[in-house]
């Protein structure tokens, strides 16, 4: 730029890419990246001073279930997107079991919508497959706004499932984008239900929902994705073995992985939390646990994202057998990842990677994940040394919980700054909903 005068400077800060850490500033003009460097030269009215704060790349969470339409009791894009913010997560892909459920055209278009005018976040949308509208998918996917394909091949919340071989191909077959998948075997869940009674307590659900029902369907995805050259994406992978099948199909598998998988795990967060710690695929043994915190290490896995699935208290006390699985998770992702950074399970850079460079890369999404030149100015300030506790009164979600509410957390996302303005500050929301639709590079 010729100017000198930016509409804001973030002074004096510790950048850190995927790649990269340094030290210097970031001029923004027009909701753009318009210089990093030196710049002390520059002039804006707009000045935050970031000496002793990290800025790292706006978080992008590939897996939120904001509920609307059809659940609004328990969250809706305005309230899910405000709990984003809040937490440093700057766009989110949103998932498509609500009711109705996202498998139209013009149900896409509706959840578009709504969320111009009601997102704090920039946002994209998942059309779900279903055994009907397997015709559409190929439209839908090209739909502006549209982040690809959601396939459930196990049940899980809502009434979305493929679970038919020929019917997975097809929808592999007739769609270009990275389709994304739920993973676990709808004929072994069936069959190991009867395992569940009136009397069961959470601590049944890795039971009822085993490894092997996790395994049999990825191996299932991927050995359809390698036939059919296609690229898939596995969501919320919960086992070491999972870990390692992928690790070895790197060419057509990327690999999602929770923050609530890298850090409760079972019996403990049973006996802790009850109901509360259910979610699909569920939370299994330290074993696993480790040995997801293995593909982190070793770069086998590729993103972070919440699965954002919030509930109302009364839908998880009450029996087990009757509650709902599933957990709120948008807020938390990043002060929990920061909080694994301060206990040396990862390097902000690797952070950085899973949080935003990647998903960006993988799903093709255009300006974003990196703080450089010409990207969307869609950043967050962090304070690495800064201890707190996760507190009641700082969640947003509708449902108003937190399984890892109390918890001592090292690291906290201070300020999310989207297209260059100050969104949320020190636990404050500021200014009106204003996100964007994300764009997306799409293929031939």
């Amino acid at each position: 730029m010729k100017t000198n005068s930016f509409d804001l400077i973030v002074q004096d800060a510790t950048i850190c890419n995927s790649n990269k850490t340094f030290k210097g500033d970031i001029a923004i003009y027009q909701g753009k990246i318009v210089e990093v460097g030196h710049l002390s030269h520059k002039k804006s009215d707009n000045l935050i001073k970031a000496s002793g704060l990290h800025v790292i790349p706006g978080v992008i969470d590939t897996q939120v279930h904001f509920r609307e339409p059809g659940f609004e009791h328990k969250e809706n894009i305005e309230s899910g997107s405000a709990a984003a913010v809040l937490g440093g997560v700057s766009s989110y892909f949103e998932m498509p079991n609500t009711n109705p459920p996202t498998i139209s055209a013009e149900r896409l278009k509706e959840k578009l919508l709504k969320a111009s005018k009601t997102s704090w976040a920039n946002y994209a949308f998942y059309a779900g497959a279903t055994t009907d509208n397997i015709d559409l998918l190929a439209s839908l996917e090209q739909i502006s706004g549209c982040c690809g394909v959601k396939v459930f091949i196990g049940s899980s919340t809502g009434s979305l499932l493929v679970s038919d071989d020929i019917l997975i191909k097809e929808i592999l077959l007739k769609t270009k984008r990275r389709v994304a998948f739920h993973s676990e075997d709808e004929a072994r869940l069936k069959q190991r239900k009867n395992l569940i009674t009136e009397q069961s307590t959470a601590h049944m659900h890795p039971v009822w929902r085993d490894v092997e029902t996790a395994t049999l369907a990825t191996n299932k995805i991927l050995d359809m994705a390698r036939v059919l050259d296609r690229k898939v994406h596995i969501l919320h992978v919960t086992t070491k073995d999972e870990i390692h099948l992928l690790s070895r199909n790197r060419n057509v598998a990327s690999v999602e992985v929770t923050p609530q998988h890298l850090t409760l795990y079972a019996p403990k967060c049973y006996d802790l939390l009850g109901n509360y710690a259910r979610m699909n695929p569920p939370i299994r043994d330290i074993e696993h646990l480790k040995g997801l915190w293995e593909g982190v290490d070793n770069g086998f896995v590729d993103v972070i994202g919440s699965d954002h699935a919030p509930h109302t208290r009364a839908e998880k006390e009450c029996a087990y057998i009757n509650s709902h699985s599933g957990m709120p998770g948008v807020q938390t992702l990043l002060p929990l990842m920061l909080n694994h950074y301060h206990h040396g399970r990862l390097s902000l850079e690797r952070l950085v990677q899973l949080t935003s460079y990647n998903p960006a890369n993988i799903f093709g999404i255009r300006n974003k994940g990196q703080i450089s030149v010409g990207y969307d100015a869609d950043i967050v300030l962090v304070d690495l040394n800064k201890k707190w506790v996760i507190d009641k009164n700082w969640l947003a979600s509708k449902c108003g919980w937190s399984p890892f509410e109390g918890m001592e957390i090292k690291g906290y996302p201070k300020t999310t700054i989207i297209a260059g303005r100050v969104v949320a500050s020190d636990g404050q929301l500021l200014g009106t909903p204003s996100g964007r639709a994300l764009e997306f590079n799409l293929p031939g």
